[in-house]
């Protein structure tokens, strides 16, 4: 079988995925060991046995609804190549905002961050990694994941992060941050997406969140000024219809110059708001 006949009949197979050429090139990629420049470069060359076995492995568990990122072991995020397991979210291209919102919020020659519910630690590495002068705190309850966050901070290099376990503030006693960071759970509990597509292969506990997806977003708006400076920045990331909510929420709570930030497609996914400094 040659490289062009495996990928056309990979993706007839995965016609049911969001992104069934992608995900072939990927899975013939990791197959073969090479490229996806190869693979358009060389569509005529046949692959081994081999290959051609560990790519119907791939293509077969794909089809049962596994994630390309943990059948890969790996996905990128912002300038990261970043390890994943069922253990923790896959980062999602989404996100990115947040960091770049982050970014632009930091004081000059640094401050301090914490990033709660780091999971694979995506967001903290990638702010980390684009400011070494900061310090970075990821907060994550489940061992596991905050072991795999631990990990790519060694796989990427990155040395200023300090990784806490707990559940969100409760490792933070006495501590203050210049930008407090989360993209947790935000799904309803009873929403039938969570039993659909790759978010069924997630933790679930890092995707629902009560009756309407908030329980844990309030929890952190309530408890963030306790941990913030003064003039200190809360950035939330959200599902693409709870926008309005999450800013009245930050609203009712006290925070001022609340924005709402939307993503590529143009739906809110990041609420934002300030910590008032004491000053008229």
């Amino acid at each position: 079988m040659t490289i062009d006949e495996a990928l056309v009949a990979a993706v007839r197979r995965l016609r049911h995925t969001d992104t069934p050429r992608v995900d072939a090139e990927l899975l013939l990629c990791r197959a073969t060991g090479e490229s996806r420049s190869y693979l358009y470069t060389w569509p005529e060359r046949e692959l081994s046995g081999e290959a051609e076995q560990q790519f119907e492995t791939l293509l077969s568990r794909r089809e049962r609804g596994e994630p390309v990122a943990h059948l890969l072991g790996e996905r990128g995020f912002w300038t990261l190549s970043l390890k994943v397991t069922p253990d923790t979210l896959i980062p999602r291209p989404e996100t990115e905002l947040l960091v770049e919102a982050a970014l632009a919020r930091l004081p000059a020659g640094g401050g301090r961050v914490v990033d709660l519910g780091t999971g694979s630690g995506a967001i903290a590495l990638a702010i980390a990694a684009e400011c070494p002068s900061c310090e970075v705190v990821a907060v994550e309850r489940s061992e596991a994941a905050l072991a795999v966050a631990r990990q790519n901070g060694k796989d990427n290099g990155i040395g200023n992060v300090q990784f806490l376990l707990g559940d969100w503030f409760e490792p933070l006693a006495g501590e203050r941050f210049d930008l407090i960071l989360s993209n947790p759970p935000y799904i309803a509990s009873a929403d039938p997406h969570l039993n659909q597509g790759d978010v069924r292969f997630e933790p679930r506990s890092a995707l629902a969140s009560g009756a309407d997806g908030l329980d844990d977003i309030r929890t952190i708006i309530d408890g963030a000024p306790k941990h913030l400076i003064l003039g200190g920045w809360l950035l939330l990331e959200h599902g693409f219809d709870q926008g309005e909510a999450v800013c009245a929420l930050l609203r009712e709570a006290g925070y001022e110059a609340v924005e709402l930030l939307p993503d590529l497609q143009g739906h809110g996914r990041v609420s934002l708001g300030r910590l008032p400094d004491g000053r008229l």
